[in-house]
């Protein structure tokens, strides 16, 4: 009701009020003609209460000259502050007006019933500070003690009332407009500040916003998908190329959390990933990881295959608030992997054959050594060295090819790891006597495990043939197993040429030579470290490498509780001599 009265009334009292406070103070300077009209009514409201009410003011200006004189004095700068055109004129011309009211108002003061009237001086002199700091507060000094303090004087004598009323109210009237300029300083300094800030805070957020458009702009471009979770799991944020992975691993929808199940794929690309194998949920845990690789979709045809990384993030406290996820196209890799790995093992396969062949033959011509002609048996030796070297080599080949991103076929049985030890140590001293190695082992005579005997004669025999193989003449070669509580650790150390910081991270990957390898010229491709990685893992174990300039010693540990997986009372006896070893070897 009071909004429609306003619109159809017009502007109320309390509009015209705040009207004229903005005026006032809602500017960079007050407009002289709302200032001088309030100056005005103030001397009126004055002169009426002077006169005792509105009737009487021409009596009192009629027997005051010098206040009918301040009356003119302030109607005149009242007509000069309405119509002169203030846009056009230097800024400190406004200052005449607010001289005229200290003028008009110390006329108006030469009256002994004018003792109050002083205080009126505070307009002027806000007006004065207001608009020009300083230099207004010394103008409104000057003119305040001449036109209120030595007028007064001057009219009414230098008695006490007199000297009180004529420094008095110029001195408070001073003080006052020292103050307000401090205030105003202040503030304006403040108003400054913010402002300033203001202006830096809007270029950042501009700035912000360009970089928040590049950034957007590169995560949809980017050939990566991308995924941002939260601490709990949830998607904050994926691009277009991560919808792409999305559509073919759920066709039917995805709930936007970490750890839903669709078609997605193992490495094999046959078994479906479980709960707890999905890249996304392990991140949600706080796991990073690099090149988890896996498939998405059920299609052979339209599927992709995926490399994924993850990162934590963390805040300055430490504490893990999400995580990010890259999914990498390797698609044609895999494929192409395969397609090498087919070819690689169907080549390695038809070697097999003749080579057999040939080794058996040679085998055979070398067991009648007495029947062949001097330096023939010189000559098969040498062909049925390398005929073995060759076996070797596509036997790593197929093996690799066979087992790349597929799971290796173990058969366990308790086994006597001495034996084997043992066994694969003899069979490579001839190699380490040819080269001047001395070559030595220390184990107990009994450790039984439940491993691939196989397998694991193939680790000790990559091993020991790497380290005589990288060892200079006159260098040595020691293998040692030890049996304890819970595993069981086979090291291979050599006084050999060491590997080079920059190669270890790489040392087990397939087909990788080191530097040093290749410049020696060092016969090998880089397969038997890898497949050794491969069986060691496969059967619960790790392999570790501590290299320097004066050799290298790779370390295997094979986890002991396989012994009691059987439950028979021969793991139970070979725990007991483990102990007795191990207690032994203390003492």
């Amino acid at each position: 009701m009071g909004a429609v009265q306003e619109g159809w009334m017009g502007p109320t009292l309390l509009d015209r009020v705040r009207a004229l406070g903005r005026g006032l103070v809602g500017r960079e300077a007050p407009d002289p003609r709302v200032a001088q009209t309030l100056f005005l009514l103030l001397v009126l409201v004055d002169l009426s209460l002077r006169s005792s009410g509105p009737s009487s003011i021409r009596a009192e200006l009629q027997s005051e000259s010098w206040s009918l004189a301040g009356l003119i004095v302030v109607l005149v700068a009242q007509v000069i502050a309405s119509v002169t055109p203030w846009s056009r004129l230097p800024g400190w011309a406004i200052a005449t007006i607010p001289v005229l009211d200290l003028l008009g108002l110390g006329m108006l003061r030469l009256n002994p019933e004018a003792s109050g009237s002083g205080i009126l001086a505070v307009v002027p002199t806000v007006w004065l500070v207001w608009q020009f700091g300083h230099r207004g507060a010394v103008v409104m000094t000057l003119a305040c003690f001449g036109l209120l303090g030595v007028s007064g004087i001057a009219y009414f004598g230098l008695d006490g009332q007199s000297l009180s009323r004529s420094i008095l109210d110029p001195l408070v009237t001073t003080l006052a407009g020292g103050v307000i300029w401090a205030l105003l300083t202040t503030a304006r300094d403040r108003e400054a500040e913010a402002d300033r800030r203001s202006r830096e805070l809007a270029a950042a957020l501009e700035q912000l916003g360009h970089t928040r458009a590049f950034a957007d702009a590169i995560f949809d471009s980017v050939d990566v998908g991308l995924v941002l979770l939260d601490k709990d799991g949830a998607y904050l944020a994926m691009n277009r190329r991560h919808h792409d992975f999305m559509a073919l691993a759920f066709p039917d929808g995805h709930a936007g959390k970490a750890g839903q199940l669709g078609d997605v794929f193992a490495e094999d690309g046959v078994r479906r990933l479980a709960q707890h194998e999905m890249p996304s949920l392990r991140a949600a845990h706080g796991e990073e990881f690099d090149d988890i690789r896996m498939w998405v979709g059920a299609d052979p045809v339209t599927r992709r295959a995926c490399s994924v990384s993850a990162r934590s993030v963390h805040d300055a406290d430490g504490n893990f608030v999400g995580a990010a996820l890259a999914y990498t196209d390797v698609t044609d890799f895999l494929r192409s992997m395969g397609v090498k790995d087919d070819f690689v093992a169907m080549v390695s396969h038809e070697f097999r054959t003749p080579l057999t062949s040939i080794h058996g033959y040679v085998s055979l011509l070398l067991d009648e050594e007495d029947r062949l002609r001097p330096g023939d048996a010189h000559y098969l030796k040498v062909v049925a060295r390398n005929t073995e070297r060759l076996h070797r080599l596509v036997t790593d080949l197929l093996s690799s090819a066979q087992h790349d991103g597929r799971p290796m076929e173990l058969e366990r049985i308790p086994t006597n790891v001495c034996e084997i030890v043992r066994a694969s140590v003899e069979s490579a001293r001839p190699a380490a006597e040819d080269k001047g190695l001395s070559l030595s082992v220390e184990m107990p005579t009994y450790l039984r495990i439940m491993v691939d005997p196989q397998r694991f004669a193939q680790v000790i025999d990559n091993l020991v043939s790497n380290a005589v193989k990288y060892t200079p003449t006159g260098g040595s070669v020691s293998v040692t197993l030890t049996g304890h509580d819970d595993h069981v650790e086979l090291a291979v150390a050599d006084t050999g040429i060491g590997i080079d910081p920059n190669d270890r991270d790489r040392l087990f990957t397939r087909f990788f030579r080191t530097r040093d390898a290749e410049e020696r010229s060092i016969q090998g491709i880089g397969l038997g470290l890898s497949i050794t990685k491969k069986i060691v893992e496969t059967h619960g174990g790790r392999i570790d490498v501590e290299s320097s300039d004066k050799g290298s010693t790779f370390r295997v540990w094979l986890p002991l509780d396989l012994v009691l997986a059987e439950g028979d009372e021969q793991a139970r006896e070979d725990l007991a001599m483990l102990a007795e070893i191990e207690r032994l070897r203390i003492s």
